[in-house]
This record gives C-alpha cells, structure tokens and sequence, in this order.
C-alpha cells in the first residue's frame, strides 16, 4: 500500500491539537515534499528522517514521497513530528504493519542514529490522546511525564526499532508504571513558621478557603513577602485534575516538567521591578489560565498582591 495515515499531536499552548500525518509514495523522480504549513524544523525532519532510517537499516523508498500534516491551517514547528513520519514511510512502503497504527499517537524527534530525543509538551499531548482513546508513544526520556498518565495509557522507547518492533508485534513496549508522589510535607511551607500578624493570617486562611485574592499593603519589612510565600501551603490538596493541569503547564515551560513538583502548589514571584507586561506574558502563543490553584506574587510600591488564578 502506498499510503499511511498517522496521528500525532501539535503544540498549541497547554493544548495538543491533533495532526493527522498522511505519507503517499508516487511515481516520478525520487524526492520528499512536507506540506501542511510546516516551519523550518519540521522541514529539516526529512534529513533527520532519512539518516535514522538508513543508519536503523531500514530501505528508504526511492519514490516521490509527499507527507502531508493535516490540518493544513494549523502551524508545525518542532522535531516532534519526526517520529511520526518515519512511521508513516515504513508503513507506506510496507516495511511496518499497517493493523494497528489507527491505535496510537506518536511524537519524538529522531537523532540520526534513530534513537528517540525527548520534546515538550509530551503531557498535554498524553491527556489529549487519552482523551481520544488512543495510546500514546514518547520518548524515553518523556517518561517521567507519560508515568503521570494511566499505565494502559502511555508507553516510552528509546529507539525507532523498539517502535517499529512493537507495531509488528515482535516485541511489545512495556507498560509506564503510574507515578503518584505525594507532596513532601517537610518542604511544605505554611503558618506555622509565622509569628504575630493575627489578622493577616486570619486574611490568608479566609483567602485560601474561599479561594479569594489578596492585596497586602504597608512598608517594606512588614511581612508581606513571608505572608504571600505561605499561602500554597495551607490550600486544600491537589486533585488529579489540578495536579495534571499544573504538570501540563511546567511541561511546555522552559524548565520542564520536575517529579518532584507533582502535586505541589506551584507558585511564582516575580521581581520587584517587573512591568506589567511582563507580569502577563504574551508571544505568539500565550499560556491559558489554570484552574490549579496558581499563587502569583506580584510586589508593586508598597504593595504585595496574592492571587489565586482560575479561568
């Protein structure tokens, strides 16, 4: 059969918006065309493609491959399609099962060696495909974040072989084992450490209870800093609903997605001389709100402002 179809996820903020991977191999000189709106990192996947291919002893078809990155209006960038379209050739050119790729959902960039590099966003992308009854495949490195997710639900590889063994039921990727790390209470800060300042703890407890925000106001050295940094420590626990949208959103910052931060109240506080352009953020893909239970500190004059965010 010359064509494959199959699914991956794009980055869209804290959403996966899902993309439809179609590989036809035609007659006529041999070459490789993307289209679909991709950017320039997703062009270049067709030499990182080829070289992990070859180097994975795989045939490369000596055809005119066209892949095709559904919805067309929907902007790729990323190496997260790599792994996708090396699936979407093998099956194409009959060198991959065609019976059982309809099941999953696959992203990770290819080194030209063919192993697996980790990407971002691997979690949205998990509940997404979750949510679209399908099985999610990662890279290993990932597998912090896919252990988040139910274990029939994700599986890890650090090599295109093992992915492509699986898919030929060869030998199967072994299941995640779910992760459930409760917060430690020791690195738990709360009220306990402050002394004194009756009302405003009074203020922080209302706060916290009926989720409201709160503006502290008075000199420097009064307590308001103390104050603000314990107030994650006395909300209610996370459930997996929050726990999982607050891990989505580290997941596609900068920094990653940490074990050890599963189920803690994040919290941020920005320098004193921040603007309130930077405090809001933007780019060409600004972050939605979320639901979580996220403390931002914000100093201003004299003012400290403690936020409990929810859309």
């Amino acid at each position: 059969m010359s064509l494959a179809v199959v699914y991956s996820r794009a980055q869209l903020g804290i959403v996966a918006p899902l993309v439809t991977v179609e590989v036809h191999l035609g007659n006529g000189l041999p070459g490789l065309s993307i289209v679909g709106l991709p950017e320039t990192a997703v062009k270049e996947s067709k030499d990182r493609v080829r070289g992990a291919l070859l180097n994975s002893r795989f045939e490369f078809p000596a055809r005119r491959i066209t892949i095709n990155l559904a919805p067309a209006d929907l902007p790729k960038d990323g190496g997260r399609f790599d792994l996708p379209i090396a699936l979407g050739i093998l099956a194409a050119s009959g060198q991959v099962a065609l019976d059982h790729l309809a099941d999953y959902e696959f992203i990770g960039e290819l080194a030209l060696s063919g192993e697996l590099r980790p990407i971002s966003g691997a979690l949205p992308a998990g509940i997404a495909a979750a949510t679209a009854g399908r099985r999610l495949i990662v890279p290993l490195l990932n597998l912090a974040e896919a252990a988040l997710l139910d274990t029939q639900q994700a599986l890890s590889a650090g090599h295109l072989l093992e992915v492509t063994q699986h898919l030929n039921t060869r030998e199967p990727l072994a299941t995640t084992q779910r992760l459930d790390i409760q917060p430690n209470a020791a690195e738990t800060r709360d009220l306990t450490e402050v002394r004194g300042q009756t009302r405003a703890r009074r203020a922080l407890e209302i706060a916290a209870a009926g989720g409201h925000s709160l503006l502290f106001a008075g000199p420097p050295g009064t307590g308001k800093s103390l104050l603000a940094s314990r107030l994650p420590g006395i909300l209610p626990p996370m459930n997996d609903s929050e726990a999982l949208e607050a891990a989505a959103i580290a997941s596609i910052s900068a920094q990653g997605f940490k074990p050890e931060h599963w189920r803690r109240r994040p919290y941020r506080a920005p320098h004193h001389t921040a603007s309130a352009v930077a405090l809001v953020g933007g780019g060409s893909h600004p972050l939605h709100p979320t639901r979580s239970n996220v403390i931002v500190s914000a100093y201003r004059g004299h003012c400290w402002i403690a936020s409990i965010c929810k859309s």
